[in-house]
């Protein structure tokens, strides 16, 4: 897994004229918390520019990151993110801290494999449709994936693909509120449908 490094700096004015002073300066607004309940929540900035280009990479939203601040290194995970609507800016991100022994929630992308040579587009030309583009998990740090395959192989029209379907990385629980959740599913077109019936009719004449 890559290991991705954010520079930080500590911030002592807060409020939203803080923040778009920060902004104006091409520094993104961040919050570092949590960890041992003695240590207080930060305040930080990061770069806009490094952070954006780094999340430009699937992996660094499920990964272990080092952010380095006042010449430490700490191990956390990004929670939170706000986009600027149309530009290639971060508003706000939160970071958190992670404890090597406590397990972590987060979300890890699902990467789909198998789609084409599939039954459902291979035999029936059906449309697979992605429910669910990423997964809510808990895992301890070091058994964090970097995504979560979804195997499409067997996938047939009409049939869907669920969270219990999944084989998941060892450590690694889904977080779904005992829901089983639908990931994907696969549908013949109506178009398709309507040609299939004409066609199986003719031959019937």
């Amino acid at each position: 897994m890559t290991d991705f490094v954010v520079n930080a700096v500590a911030r002592e004015d807060e409020g939203k004229g803080a923040s778009r002073r920060l902004r104006r300066e091409g520094l993104v607004p961040a919050v570092l918390y949590g960890g041992d309940k003695r240590r207080k929540p930060v305040a930080i900035s990061v770069h806009n520019n490094e952070l954006v280009r780094q999340l430009q990479e699937d992996a660094f939203y499920s990964s272990i990151l080092t952010l380095k601040l006042n010449d430490k290194e700490e191990r956390v995970i990004l929670k939170d993110l706000q986009r600027h609507p149309s530009k290639p800016a971060v508003l706000h991100a939160d970071f958190q801290r992670v404890d090597s022994s406590q397990p972590i929630h987060t979300k890890v992308a699902l990467h789909f494999v198998n789609a084409e040579t599939s039954p459902a587009v291979k035999l029936s030309a059906a449309v697979i449709s992605h429910v669910l583009n990423e997964l809510d998990v808990s895992c301890l740090p070091g058994q964090l994936p970097e995504f979560i395959e979804v195997d499409l192989a067997n996938l047939e029209a009409g049939q869907s693909i669920h969270v219990n379907d999944l084989k998941l990385p060892e450590g690694v629980t889904a977080l779904t509120h005992g829901q089983n959740l639908t990931i994907v599913t696969s549908s013949i077109p109506r178009g398709a449908v309507a040609a299939e019936a004409e066609a199986n009719a003719e031959e019937k004449k």
